[in-house]
């Protein structure tokens, strides 16, 4: 199973830069989108059925605003829109499926660097996130994670974590979060197969960063303990660019 997460920055926008031609020949069998930034009548989802594609979309409330999403050949027997908390729904932060061997999230965790009050909003989401998962494991045991986190977990993952240090995605409570969270009965699948450094998946837009490869490494897939011992591969698609963000891999047997 190829299980692919994409931050793509706005669906409408990645549908003009030759996303579909990508998209079929990546050929996931389950793709985890973040900040779609549409609502369904906003776009045309007959060409991802043309394509083979079940289209599942969670929507922020606010227009061009956030939205995740999933994608899937395999019909899910169940859909699970949001995470019961109505602030959080509101803007369209989660979105699972439930197969019948084990079940994807696609989720878009808050940024916190725009304003001290979003970083307020990240750190309470990030303890109820914990706090939700706690709960789902219990109710899930193989489940993927896959999603834009907003946040560098080591300083390996991160192209300047001497200066960057305590910045809103860089903060030592967020480094301690995804410790924590990780040791809490789930394992970053691609730091299980590639340790190499310079491994990013966000770059920004501004001084050619991307050219520079001087990046961040803020979007996951995570897997339930155990699911390593399937990985068959993990890898960051660098090479699609349809937005500041690449698409990260898991193919497990």
């Amino acid at each position: 199973m190829k299980v692919i997460s994409y931050n793509i920055n706005g669906i409408r926008a990645v549908l003009k830069k030759d996303f579909l031609t990508w998209l079929e020949a990546t050929d996931p069998d389950v793709l985890c989108l973040q900040e779609v930034k549409a609502l369904e009548q906003q776009f045309d989802q007959l060409p991802f059925r043309a394509l083979g594609y079940e289209f599942y979309l969670f929507p922020a409330q606010k227009k061009g605003y956030s939205g995740v999403a999933i994608l899937t050949k395999e019909k899910p027997k169940r859909i699970v829109l949001g995470c019961g908390i109505e602030k959080y729904d509101a803007e369209g932060r989660v979105i699972r499926c439930d197969f019948k061997d084990y079940s994807v999230m696609s989720v878009y965790m808050p940024s916190g660097a725009s304003k001290p009050e979003r970083q307020v909003f990240k750190l309470e989401w990030l303890d109820f996130f914990q706090s939700y998962m706690n709960q789902l494991k219990k109710e899930l045991p193989k489940l993927l994670i896959c999603g834009d986190f907003n946040l560098c977990h080591r300083p390996i993952d991160i192209h300047n974590p001497y200066g960057l240090d305590g910045y809103p995605g860089f903060t030592e409570e967020e480094r301690q979060w995804m410790s924590a969270f990780l040791d809490n009965g789930f394992v970053d699948l691609f730091r299980a197969y590639n340790s190499a450094p310079h491994q990013y998946s966000w770059w920004s837009y501004r001084s050619g960063a991307r050219q520079k490869n001087l990046g961040w490494r803020i979007d996951y897939i995570l897997g339930s303990q155990g699911i390593e011992n399937t990985l068959k591969r993990a890898a960051h698609l660098d090479r699609a660019i349809h937005s500041d963000h690449c698409p990260v891999m898991v193919e497990i047997a």
